[in-house]
């Protein structure tokens, strides 16, 4: 007996994709309200007066990650979203904002360099909004040579039992229509 049925077949995508990710957002786990999902997407979120923080990143050093595991003999299936982040420089500032990031359980909105093609706005998704995410490794590091790179690679994951899903497409910048009582205060640099 199937437990399941496919809705579509899936052909082959005429546009070029950009890879990585273009900023990412955290939110404190505990501030995230609700999340209304509608036709598998975010449409709105509801954080109260709470913020996102927003992490600006440079190209090609952040991804994202979402491992399917099944078990055959145990009949389960889920999801382990990760989040890997490169920032450059060591700074004081920023070894007090590591540590309360990995204090913190966290949602993790990552607006990625993929672009939808009905308009041009970037992909959100979100990662961790049924049981959050953690930062569970990293390192801080000076590099050797003089043109090495030092600064911090920080990686956040969680499980979850359903994929990450996207945010609704936004109107003019990331975030502008996905709380519809209040705007969502963005926090950056």
């Amino acid at each position: 007996m199937a437990c399941g049925t496919l809705t579509k077949g899936r052909g082959l995508d005429c546009n070029r994709i950009s890879g990585g990710i273009k900023n990412i957002y955290f939110a404190v786990y505990d501030q995230v309200l609700s999340t209304t999902v509608n036709v598998d997407e975010i449409t709105d979120i509801d954080m109260g007066t709470s913020s996102l923080y927003k992490y600006t990143m440079p190209l090609g050093v952040a991804s994202l990650t979402d491992t399917i595991t099944g078990s055959r003999e145990n009949g389960t299936v889920f999801f382990t979203p990760t989040v890997n982040i490169i920032l450059n420089r060591l700074t004081k500032e920023d070894q007090n904002e590591i540590k309360l990031l990995a204090q913190t359980k966290l949602v993790i909105f990552a607006e990625l360099n993929a672009t939808l093609a009905s308009n041009g706005h970037t992909v959100i998704v979100c990662l961790g909004r049924v049981n959050g995410m953690e930062l569970n490794a990293g390192t801080m590091d000076s590099g050797a040579a003089f043109g090495d790179r030092g600064g911090y690679t920080l990686t956040f994951d969680g499980l979850e039992t359903e994929p990450f899903i996207m945010v609704k497409d936004y109107t003019a910048t990331p975030f502008d229509n996905a709380d519809s009582s209040n705007p969502i205060p963005i926090i950056s640099a």
